[in-house]
């Protein structure tokens, strides 16, 4: 619940806007995206509810990560990288829409997707779709749920994909999981620079509706979207509080994740001066681990698919929705409050969980 006393934004957006536009874009994602109240769910709920559609940025089924791959892929052809190498889960959304940009320029996609237990391993879903688009991929077992930040760093399995890279006369390009942490060939905290630019959109679209964004609220998973969402309300909206619901970590080690983040962003866009971001992140929603579905999470999608004709994915925005429905339901958000939620994509994840979800939705 947003308690802290009424801030004065220091920035103008116009600055913001040339802070954010100093880093080079390709140009592949579909921007600004729309701004939709939820007129169904707002008369039910008691609150205003409004959705941005980031599942609409047009890559590859759209998702939140076409915003980072624009200045990402950038990034790769400025350093005249051949090929981009990334890693994350199987059913990997990040890894999907790494694998589309990197044939729009040009760039071999090299993945490597990590099988956690108990999660879908068929080829379906995203797994499916990297396979349309030509991608090089190993598949490496774990042996344990491990969430974002473990998997964060440089791997063994990634040096070597690399190093077969380089033997070969190429010149890879290291992306680091979720364009998050400045790992890999990644030296400035590109994924969060575009979500400040989200930020900016979401400010402009509801100033254009005559409203004051109050909350956005977003899943959070290997913490750049919300970094840099976190980053641009402090500096253009501090009264906005930006709630993440954690899919896969703690409360603790996502917030010092989000908090690490949105610092290096802070730096990279010339606005520090050592503020710390007040973050906020709820764990309480995961229920058994990243990707594990629930019952809350599947009457969450079946919720907002026959009030608002909108389909969520099982992994982030449904657990995201369930949570933000919760909240409403203790009476976190003030009654008659603007509240923003991110879809932030991942639907072909519907179909490698279609038989749970229908026997949930049997129960």
């Amino acid at each position: 619940m947003n308690t802290a006393a009424p801030v004065q934004a220091e920035m103008s957006k116009e600055t913001l806007r040339d802070l954010v536009n100093k880093f080079p874009r390709c140009g592949i994602a579909h921007l600004p995206t729309p701004l939709e109240k939820m007129a169904n769910l707002s008369q039910r709920l008691g609150v205003k509810l409004f959705i941005k559609r980031d599942d609409q940025t047009g890559l590859a089924f759209g998702g939140n990560k076409a915003r980072k791959l624009d200045f990402i892929i950038a990034d790769v052809l400025a350093k005249k990288c051949d090929s981009i190498i990334t890693w994350a889960g199987v059913q990997s959304n990040w890894c999907r829409q790494t694998a589309a940009a990197a044939g729009r320029v040009g760039v071999k996609p090299i993945l490597i997707l990590y099988q956690r237990p108990n999660l879908p391993a068929e080829c379906d879903g995203n797994l499916f779709i990297n396979h349309l688009f030509d991608a090089e991929m190993k598949i490496v077992e774990v042996e344990k749920d491990r969430n974002f930040m473990e998997l964060a760093e440089v791997s063994d399995d990634v040096e070597e994909a690399a190093e077969n890279e380089r033997r070969k006369g190429n010149n890879p390009y290291l992306a680091p999981i979720g364009g998050s942490l400045t790992e890999g060939s990644m030296t400035a905290p590109l994924g969060a620079v575009s979500y400040v630019g989200a930020f900016l959109e979401i400010f402009d679209q509801c100033r254009q509706q005559k409203i004051k964004p109050d909350y956005v609220v977003l899943a959070t998973g290997s913490a750049s979207t919300q970094a840099g969402l976190q980053a641009g309300a402090e500096l253009l909206s501090p009264n906005t509080e930006i709630v993440g619901i954690s899919v896969s970590g703690d409360r603790s080690s996502v917030s010092k994740s989000v908090e690490i983040i949105a610092e290096q962003t802070f730096a990279a866009l010339a606005a520090a001066d050592n503020r710390k971001p007040d973050v906020v992140v709820f764990d309480e929603y995961n229920g058994e681990g990243y990707g594990i579905l629930n019952d809350a999470t599947v009457r969450a999608l079946r919720l907002v698919a026959r009030a608002e004709g909108i389909l969520l994915d099982p992994v982030y925005t449904g657990k995201a929705m369930a949570g933000l429905l919760d909240l409403i339901d203790k009476g976190y958000f003030e009654k008659g409050s603007n509240v923003v939620f991110l879809h932030s994509g991942g639907t072909p994840a519907l179909f490698p969980y279609r038989e749970q979800i229908i026997d949930y939705l049997k129960k």
